[in-house]
Parts: C-alpha cells; sequence; structure tokens
C-alpha cells in the first residue's frame, strides 16, 4: 500500500512539474473550414486531381505532431467545403468565431485553414471586421496532404508558429504560405499549379524559417484594432457583384447583376480600369437609379486605379477601387455599405482599407 502511494505522490509530483511548462505556451486555435488543405487524391501521383474538405481538423493537428511543441493547440471544424462555395453567410459566422476567441484570455492566437479559390477574399473580409491585435493567420495548401511534396504541413505548422508569436501582434490579419508572410489585405492567388500560388503585388511582410519570423515591411492601410467596421454589428452583407471587362464587352452582365438586385457594380476592368465607351450609357443608367459603381481592374499582377483617369468619376458619380482587384473591392464594398451609401464615403474607405 505504501508503496502503490509512493508511485501515486512520484506521479502527481511529475504532472505537477509538467503542466507550468505546458501553460505557460501561448494557446491557439485552429478553426478549420475545409479545403485542399483537408483534401485527399487518389495516389500520391495525384497534386492537381483530388477531392477537397475531406479531413477533419482533430486529423489534421494529429498529423504533426510538433505543434505542441510550440503552443497549446486546439482545433474546431466551423465548415467542411471547398473554398468555392464559400458565400457572405460563411464570412458572417467565421468572423464572428474568429471574433468571439480573440476575446479569450488563453487564445493568443487564431490559425483558419481555407480552400485557397476565395482564400485571399476570407482573409481580407477579416481584416477589416475582426478588432483583436492578436495574430489571425489564414492558411491553405496547394497540394492535399496525400500528394508526393505535399504543403499542407509546412504551411500549417507556420501558421500555427506565426499565430503564437508576439511579434506577429497588430499586423492585421496574415496569410502564410511557401514560407511567407503576406497581409491578407495585399496577397492574392496568382497561380493554380504551383506552391508558390499566392503573392503581393506590394512584396511580402516577410517569411517565417524553421519557426522564426523575419519581418521586412508593415501594413500601410486600416485594419484589425483601427478598422470602422465591427463583426459584432453585421449581420448580413452588402450585395454587391462583379461585372468583367475585355474586348466587345456589353452592359448586358452589369444590367443583369443589377435587375437580381445588386446594389453595386464591381467593374472588373481591363488596364486601369477601364471601360468601353459602348458600355459607359448604361452604367450611368445604373448610377442614376443608385446603384454604385465601382472600378477596378483584372490585371493579374497588381492593377492601380487612378481616379479621373481613363473616366471622368467625379462626373459619373463613380467610385474606384484603388489598388483592390475585383475580388477584394467586392468584399470591402459589402462591408462598407453595411455602413453608408454615399458615394463619397465609399471613395474614403476605398483609400483608407
Amino acid at each position: 500500500m505504501n508503496r502503490f502511494l509512493v508511485r501515486c505522490a512520484l506521479i502527481v509530483a511529475a504532472f505537477c512539474q509538467a503542466l507550468p511548462a505546458f501553460a505557460d505556451k501561448p494557446g491557439v486555435v485552429i478553426l478549420a473550414t475545409g479545403g485542399t488543405i483537408a483534401g485527399a487524391g487518389a495516389d500520391v501521383a495525384k497534386s492537381a486531381t483530388y477531392q477537397a474538405a475531406k479531413v477533419p481538423v482533430d486529423k489534421l493537428i494529429a498529423g504533426i505532431p510538433t505543434l505542441a511543441d510550440v503552443a497549446r493547440v486546439r482545433g474546431e471544424q466551423v465548415f467542411q467545403i471547398a473554398s468555392e462555395s464559400f458565400t457572405n453567410e460563411h464570412l458572417i459566422t467565421l468572423g464572428k468565431r474568429v471574433a468571439a476567441l480573440a476575446k479569450q484570455a488563453d487564445v493568443d492566437g487564431i490559425v483558419v485553414t481555407h480552400g485557397t479559390d476565395t482564400l485571399e477574399e476570407t482573409a481580407y473580409f477579416l481584416n477589416l471586421v475582426v478588432h483583436t491585435d492578436k495574430p489571425i493567420v489564414v492558411v491553405g495548401s496547394m497540394r492535399p496532404g496525400t500528394a508526393m511534396s505535399a504543403d499542407g504541413m509546412l504551411n500549417l505548422s507556420n501558421a500555427v508558429s506565426v499565430a503564437a508569436s508576439q511579434d506577429a501582434r497588430g499586423k492585421g490579419v496574415l496569410v502564410t504560405m511557401n514560407d511567407e508572410l503576406n497581409s491578407g489585405r495585399d496577397v492574392s492567388k496568382m497561380i493554380n499549379i504551383k506552391t508558390e500560388a499566392f503573392k503581393s503585388p506590394w512584396g511580402a511582410l516577410g517569411m517565417v524559417v524553421e519557426g522564426k519570423n523575419y519581418w521586412f515591411r508593415l501594413p500601410a492601410k486600416r485594419h484589425t484594432v483601427n478598422s470602422e467596421f465591427d463583426i459584432e454589428k453585421i449581420d448580413s452583407l452588402a450585395p454587391v457583384e462583379i461585372a468583367y471587362g475585355y474586348g466587345n464587352v456589353s452592359d448586358t452582365a452589369a444590367k443583369a447583376l443589377a435587375d437580381k438586385g445588386a446594389k453595386a457594380i464591381i467593374l472588373a476592368g481591363t488596364g486601369n480600369g477601364s471601360v468601353a465607351a459602348r458600355v459607359v450609357p448604361g452604367l450611368r443608367d445604373l448610377r442614376a437609379k443608385g446603384v454604385q459603381i465601382i472600378r477596378s481592374s483584372h490585371v493579374n499582377a497588381g492593377g492601380f486605379v487612378i481616379r479621373n483617369a481613363e473616366q471622368p468619376d467625379d462626373q459619373y458619380d463613380w467610385v474606384v477601387a484603388h489598388d483592390l482587384n475585383p475580388q477584394k473591392a467586392r468584399i470591402l464594398a459589402a462591408v462598407a455599405m453595411t455602413k453608408t451609401s454615399d458615394s463619397k464615403e465609399l471613395q474614403r474607405i476605398f483609400w483608407e482599407y
């Protein structure tokens, strides 16, 4: 009996000694939404042909046992979908959960696993509406975990490391893939078959190498704690749609989208957000009916739209999207129009965010 008590005492003592070390580690929550990082292919040679959103978050975490050396990690399965199926409702649900977790004292950082098709939109949305200086890191992968040279394991490991780090605080929502630290505001998917798919036209914020962050620049635009938008006050987003520009374009798409209830049309224009002459009258008519017209550019490596260049925006009462690509311009307009329908206010918001 005495030997049994001695053994119990030794076990309790060992546990108590280990507990403070574990408790001292940062707390990181992984919110899983699906995508390629949770995908599976038929065999190891399939890196582009696979089914997304198959592996649950607990298995993702279990597949990287070294995460426990970095942080107290736990996971939640928020959705299990391919990201092309993300809706405004998904964004709001995810945003509210991120905001709630950010308020918890035992949570030091949050990681969101996400499909890459709309990852940049979700990252920018969170950057606009979640009021916290705690690191929020959105991460995905270009290859499923079943493929040779799968990138998801290292991407997720880096994301947890960044979310657990003090020096990632206050930098807005980050996207950590391919060893790069990018701003969720700037970064976009530039190619769909390479692991270095995500790039910012203005360059990465830094790099993460073997669990250490190296920073080279800071975000200049308003975000998170400095944002005037708050997910806790948003229950729905304004209906905003995108009309694509190209040679021989007509105003058919813009008119149809407005007829379906769009309150703003993002013009994914050529070059400097150019608008074909034959489309201008139809767009001016839509603006006269109260639909916001926002000029963006579909130039892949960074379209920079200059106000009153190409089109007399002041005269037409149009808005320019600054350097935001069409999909990010849609996110900002949908958020901004929950507060205002004034074109001058919208233009201010596009300059500042």
